[in-house]
């Protein structure tokens, strides 16, 4: 009888662990020696049997399709196995059909079995059982594999691709299997030092780029950072102590952080504020451009220079009525900015009498707010400082031999994990800051500037970015502009217009 010989790998473990694609050819073609097989067609492939898409055996099942409309041929694996992990595979079905019609012979070398025409209903049983028992290692293994990439997270563990600043390294070198995440001794400090710069606020993305690049930061493979590599790792928490899984989310992972959760959170707010800040755009500009809405559809407001036939130029605005609700209505930029002067100059009419008593009374009523939210940041912070401590005497304590290195790792973890809670809750709490990052005498004399500000500024840019500072909900409605004042600035303007603020 003629045959084919069918031999196939899916990993790399299997071609080191006696299954490989040299040692399955090799028995099978001393098992056809034996039985007098004619081979006239042999397959080796690396190929996995538990996927729907399987290439290279279609291949196979085509030239079996094609031969026993001829003749009957043996198709001979070195283990069942090897033909598929899915009792619900097709091809499976269509080759135990074409055994069963007594047109083909499924030969298993290595098991002793034989499925054809004339098998009993026991080997019919225990061919079912091996493509049972195959399916069943397979699924075994994909539930391992999930429990523990559990278990790693809740290790702290990452398995993802290793960040730019840190490396690779092997525990067990002879295995190469245990790996750890340590510090690039060439990168880490760049990276850091790449944040620290960021966070001054004085940086865009391509300016740190560039100077990142001067001072020697290299991707692994030597080449200089993008600009996006750039963004990407400046919103990377993992610096921080953070692993975000796509799948499985945030957990806090066990190794050296480049950076503090702290210096992270500057960074993130620095980016916040420079995509919110207005940018000068490369065409004509406008001191409202992208900061109106309309008051009746919520549409934005739109702007445009016009030219008199007297040559004089006027900017004009209008609802972009993009809802098709709204009567359009062309407004002058000028008719606009006249509330807008009439609050700046209630802000230069604040005398410095009138500024000293105001800075007493804003400190009065923050005061209650102030005193929680300062008593707080410090009792994280000793609390902070208190495990920083405990970490350090706990690996004093290791490297004198008085403790275990399961001891040290397991009151480590710990502690790690109560200083990331607190950075954690620190953050929380910087979020409700009542001081505004500034003191109250600061914002008054901000204040009282306000108009001599917004008049020097010169380009259009500029001016929209300071009104956009001082101005809350700016909406048109017809011709008239409505607007609140944002905190604090509300509050100055509402004691120093009281009579009797003075008095208490």
């Amino acid at each position: 009888m003629k045959a084919i010989n069918v031999s196939r790998v899916s990993t790399e473990e299997q071609k080191e662990a006696g299954n490989s694609l040299p040692a399955q050819i090799e028995r099978i073609r001393s098992y056809c020696n034996k039985k007098s097989f004619d081979v006239v067609k042999s397959y080796s492939f690396d190929e996995s049997a538990y996927k729907e898409k399987r290439d290279e055996f279609d291949k196979l099942l085509e030239f079996v399709e094609n031969i026993i409309k001829k003749e009957k041929i043996a198709v001979c694996f070195d283990k069942v196995d090897r033909l598929s992990r899915s009792v619900f595979d097709k091809r499976v079905a269509r080759l135990y059909e074409l055994a069963v019609a007594d047109k083909i012979e499924l030969h298993f070398v290595s098991e002793g079995q034989v499925i054809n025409s004339q098998m009993s209903a026991v080997e019919k049983f225990q061919f079912g059982m091996s493509l049972g028992l195959a399916k069943y290692y397979s699924d075994a293994i994909g539930d391992n594999v999930k429990r523990a990439f559990e278990q790693k997270r809740r290790n702290g563990e990452w398995t993802g691709a290793v960040r730019l600043g840190y490396l690779n390294v092997a525990l067990d070198v002879e295995k190469r299997l245990r790996k750890d995440i340590i510090i690039d001794p060439e990168r880490g400090h760049l990276v850091a030092k790449m944040f620290e710069l960021y966070a001054t606020g004085n940086h865009s993305l391509e300016t740190i780029r560039i100077e990142m690049t001067k001072l020697g930061l290299r991707s692994l493979k030597g080449f200089k950072l993008s600009k996006s590599c750039v963004e990407n790792m400046l919103k990377d928490s993992f610096y921080c102590g953070i692993a975000i899984s796509k799948k499985y989310g945030a957990y806090a992972h066990k190794y050296p952080r480049l950076i503090s959760r702290e210096l992270f959170d500057k960074c993130q707010e620095v980016r916040s504020k420079r995509t919110k800040m207005p940018s000068k755009a490369h065409s004509k500009d406008f001191i409202f451009k992208g900061l109106l809405k309309c008051h009746n559809c919520g549409c934005a407001i739109s702007f445009e220079h016009k030219i008199k036939p007297s040559g004089k130029e006027y900017v004009i605005g209008s609802c972009t009525n993009s809802k098709k609700i709204c009567e359009r209505v062309y407004v002058n930029e000028l008719e606009l900015l006249k509330p807008i002067y009439e609050v700046l100059e209630r802000f230069e009419s604040i005398t410095e009498e009138t500024q000293n008593g105001l800075v007493d009374e804003l400190r009065k009523n923050t005061e209650a707010e102030v005193v929680f939210h300062k008593a707080q940041m410090n009792r994280i912070r000793t609390d902070y400082e208190n495990y920083k401590s405990k970490d350090n005497r706990l690996l004093e304590a290791y490297l004198d031999q008085s403790i275990t290195k399961d001891i040290y790792d397991k009151k480590h973890q710990e502690y790690q994990d109560k200083m990331q809670e607190l950075e954690i809750e620190l953050s929380e709490h910087r979020k409700a800051d009542y001081d505004y990052q500034t003191t109250v005498a600061t914002v008054i004399s901000v204040a009282r500037r306000a108009k001599t500000i917004f008049e020097n500024s010169s380009e259009p840019a500029e001016k929209r970015a300071f009104l956009n500072y001082i101005l809350q909900n700016p909406t048109v409605n017809g011709k008239e502009l409505y607007f609140a004042i944002a905190s604090p600035f509300n509050l100055v303007l509402e004691l120093a217009d009281s009579p009797n603020w003075l008095r208490g």
